[in-house]
């Protein structure tokens, strides 16, 4: 594929959009395995998982997994494109964010046979600074035995490829004075037993060379699922108690390994919802999003 792609004609993107509609179905069975590796992979000291315990929040992307034979992955490490996601020529693909909702009554549970329906809700093109921008909505639902668990919007932007005189965003500088706060250091092997726990093969996450040269970022990018799991993991370790019903987020600004990066979270005065932001090392605004508990 190529980098220097910057647009998309109009036979293009009635091609694209003629993927709104389709639908995959998968089935997944919630075991053990992974959840323990997670757990070790958030530096957590949790019990001994077992059956019929509820799932942490955000830990469903340790299943449904990429199926992808090794023949069909691109040269970013990435499925070729095509297949259920449309197949959007752009090179650089990325989480942009999503919301999630969970049903009280019906958490997902280790040990649950989980069935998970996606459908492609919209295929929408903008035109950017930079060039084109493709973003996709994916809705999944989630059922288990007893029916819905979890509904999730998944929000996936397509752009062209770096160059070096494309124009910068303004930054926004991170809120200061959160009630809770976490710093971590987002090494190369905090980024490789991820991508390894979700299956991930996009080198953007561990291979140095590939994201400098090819697609032109300063460093490893944190991938965007783990910084939305480290904030509601934020939450986790302040609130143990507390049913997250619904969290919601974005992706503003890309994170790099190798410098800290700071979690922080902002409880309302009722107690019915927390802010949450990550920040980069020099204090610029990488995610945000907002949890509802019970």
């Amino acid at each position: 594929m190529s980098n220097d792609l910057r647009t998309l004609d109009a036979d293009a993107l009635q091609q694209l959009q003629s993927w709104v509609g389709k639908s995959e179905t998968l089935s997944d069975e919630i075991n053990a395995a992974p959840v323990i590796a997670m757990s070790a992979t958030l530096d957590r000291d949790d019990p001994e998982p077992v059956a019929g315990l509820s799932l942490p929040a955000l830990w469903h992307w340790l299943y449904f997994l990429p199926r992808h034979r090794q023949s069909e992955i691109g040269s970013d490490g990435h499925a070729k494109r095509g297949g259920f996601l449309p197949p959007v020529p752009l090179p650089r693909r990325m989480w942009a964010g999503g919301r999630l909702h969970w049903q009280a009554q019906n958490p997902l549970k280790l040990g649950d046979k989980v069935q998970r329906v996606s459908n492609i809700e919209s295929v929408t093109h903008k035109s950017g600074r930079s060039g084109d921008l493709l973003f996709v909505l994916v809705k999944h639902l989630l059922h288990n035995e007893q029916g819905l668990a979890l509904t999730e919007e998944h929000d996936i932007v397509y752009r062209a490829g770096a160059r070096p005189d494309d124009p910068v965003a303004a930054p926004l500088a991170a809120e200061a004075g959160a009630a809770w706060q976490r710093e971590i250091v987002p090494d190369a092997v905090l980024l490789f037993r991820y991508s390894a726990l979700t299956f991930n093969g996009h080198r953007i996450h561990y291979d140095r060379q590939y994201v400098t040269e090819v697609e032109g970022y300063p460093g490893l990018i944190v991938h965007g699922p783990l910084i939305a799991t480290l904030l509601v993991d934020l939450v986790r370790r302040h609130a143990p108690d507390a049913f997250i019903r619904s969290f919601s987020f974005k992706a503003l600004r890309p994170t790099f390994d190798q410098h800290p990066m700071r979690l922080n979270g902002q409880p309302s005065a009722d107690g019915k919802t927390v802010r949450l932001w990550a920040q980069d090392h020099q204090g610029w605004l990488t995610m945000q999003g907002v949890v509802e508990i019970g």
